[in-house]
This record gives C-alpha cells, sequence and structure tokens, in this order.
C-alpha cells in the first residue's frame, strides 16, 4: 500500500467507494468515511447548486474527508467545478473525460485529482496533465467498463506510471485486496459491494437482487454503441440485447431505440426498484455480496481478511 497516498487523502484504511449515479448520496458517504474510508458524493448531470446542498448535507453528517465524482461530460461541469473549489472538497474523482483545463484551478484550490482510466495510454495521458493518482477499473465492475480485466490493466498502468494505481472491479473481499497490492496498486475502490449496505438509499428490490446474483448474472449492453455497461440480467437487459442484435446488421443503425428503452432505467432500479424494466448496474462479484451490512461492518471486515492474508502467507 501507498501510504503517502493514504495521508494526502486522510483516510485510515486504502478503500474508497465508488461514486454510483443515484446511490453516492450524502448518507452512503459519510458513512463509508465516518468508517475510516473515502467516501464519494456522485454529481452525475446534477446543477452545481444542487451538488452544493449535497456537499453540505454530507459535512453534516461527517467530520472526515469526503470526494465528489466530477461527470466531465455534464452540461454544469464548469458550475461543479467551482462549487468543488468553493467548499474545499480535498479529492475528487473524475469520469468520462480529461480534467486537463481545469487542473491548474483544482492545483490552487488543494484537491487531489483522481481520473477513472481503462487503459495505459490513458493513465499515461492523465499523468502528463497533472492527475495525482488514477483509478484503473477493469471491465468485472458495474456500471459504464472498458475492455481490459482488472488483473491484466493494473500491473501495466503500474509499470507505465510513477503516480499511484488505485484498483477497481471485481473487489469484494480481502483476498480481491491482497491481489490488488500484490499487482502494484495503492488503494482499492469497491462499487458494488457497498450498494448493500444499509446506509445506501437503493431500493431493497436491487439489494437483494446483488445478494442473490450468481456468478453468472451480469451481462454487457451497449457494445455496438460503443458504450458498454455491465447489469444484472433482466427483461430491459433481454429486450435491448434483442435491439441490439437486430441493430448490427443494419448499414444504418437507429440508435434511438435504444436510447428509449434506457431511458431513466437506472432510476427505475435505484429508486423505484423496478425489477422488469431497472437497469441494476452490479460487477461480477455480486456473487461474492451474500448479506447487507453497514459500511463500518464491510471495511472492518474487509481489512480484517487482508490482514490475515498477510499474516498468513501461502507458499508452495
Amino acid at each position: 500500500m501507498n501510504q503517502s497516498l493514504i495521508e494526502k487523502i486522510g483516510i485510515d484504511y486504502p478503500i474508497i467507494q465508488g461514486a454510483m449515479s443515484w446511490v453516492a448520496t450524502p448518507s452512503l458517504a459519510a458513512a463509508v468515511s465516518n468508517a475510516g474510508g473515502l467516501g464519494m458524493l456522485g454529481s452525475g448531470h446534477e446543477p452545481g447548486e444542487f451538488i452544493r446542498g449535497l456537499i453540505k448535507e454530507t459535512k453534516k453528517l461527517t467530520d472526515k474527508p469526503f470526494g465528489v465524482n466530477l461527470l466531465l461530460l455534464s452540461p454544469y461541469v464548469d458550475e461543479v467545478v467551482g462549487v468543488i473549489c468553493e467548499e474545499n472538497i480535498k479529492v475528487i474523482t473524475t469520469g468520462a473525460g480529461s480534467p486537463g483545463k481545469y487542473m491548474h484551478r483544482f492545483k490552487e484550490a488543494g484537491v487531489t485529482v483522481i481520473p477513472v482510466v481503462a487503459s495505459v495510454a490513458l493513465a499515461r495521458r492523465m499523468e502528463k496533465e497533472g492527475a495525482h493518482a488514477v483509478i484503473c477499473e477493469g471491465m468485472e465492475a458495474g456500471g459504464h467498463i472498458g475492455k481490459l480485466t482488472t488483473m491484466t490493466l493494473v500491473p501495466q498502468v503500474v509499470d507505465a506510471v510513477k503516480i499511484p494505481v488505485i484498483a477497481a472491479g471485481g473487489i469484494a473481499d480481502g483476498r480481491g485486496m491482497a491481489a490488488a497490492f500484490a499487482l502494484g496498486a495503492s488503494a482499492v475502490q469497491l462499487g458494488t459491494r457497498f450498494v448493500v449496505v444499509h446506509e445506501s438509499i437503493a431500493h431493497d428490490t436491487f439489494k437483494q437482487r446483488i445478494i442473490k446474483a450468481r456468478d453468472i448474472d451480469t451481462v454487457v449492453t451497449g457494445q455496438i454503441t460503443g458504450h458498454p455497461v455491465r447489469v444484472l440480467r433482466n427483461k430491459l437487459t433481454k429486450e435491448y440485447l434483442k435491439v441490439e442484435k437486430e441493430l448490427s446488421s443494419d448499414n444504418d443503425p437507429d440508435f434511438s431505440r435504444l436510447e428509449e428503452l434506457a431511458k431513466g432505467a437506472l432510476r427505475k432500479a435505484v429508486v423505484e426498484g423496478d425489477k422488469d424494466g431497472g437497469s441494476f448496474m452490479s460487477g461480477q462479484i455480486a456473487g461474492l455480496v451474500k448479506k447487507e451490512q453497514s459500511s463500518h461492518e464491510i471495511i472492518q471486515e474487509l481489512m480484517s481478511e487482508y490482514g490475515e492474508i498477510v499474516r498468513n502467507p501461502i507458499f508452495f
């Protein structure tokens, strides 16, 4: 583990909560931070003042460090950047673009910038633009994914850059943490496991879908559009994949059919618990999640399992 990164962020444990849309709310972020990890707020496509409200609410729930995920494709990105700097947020993760144009502003405000990357080339670019660390997210993760697995991506990025690397995708327990550190990671990011915590606002249907999931219950949709997403199988994914197959033989595919199917689907899963029409974004490790716990219990369990492995290494 890279202790300098942990000390810079100001957390007790090298565990970051994924900034999942609709799930990464003040209650979850504060709970993770209070437990010694780094809680994260999702900003999505919301305007600046809305994000300011989330930040202020989180500050009422914790005096520990927490971060904000900046979606660079948001039409309100300039507003949100301003709010992050004004509210003295010390850590951000970024996705869907490059934070390069804002790096000078973040540097002046003392913000630690950690982009999410899915390739060596992108990691190198982020380092060149001034990122303090990168999150390497493998395709085992839930939600929007790249093409490489965590096992192959992390060590190649570690060898390619000098900044700390955080592993994400396919990590649910102390064994996953130990594997990530063995690959050279300085910390880990977990998403799916934190959906199923008491402090998560995710609908109970969503939580139960993860708890009951098997190893083969996720599927990747959206590959035809160039924006693949890993989700749990249901009627929506069946219909979506059917339309994708039909469009794959079309010289001029009408992606609006897919857009209509996906419209509001994540909210339907997280907020409404629509088992048929919701997009239940989940990583392949859903099969390892067996019960709902508190954020504190999960973090302590992760560290205990990791410690046991470190104390009792297996040699062949």
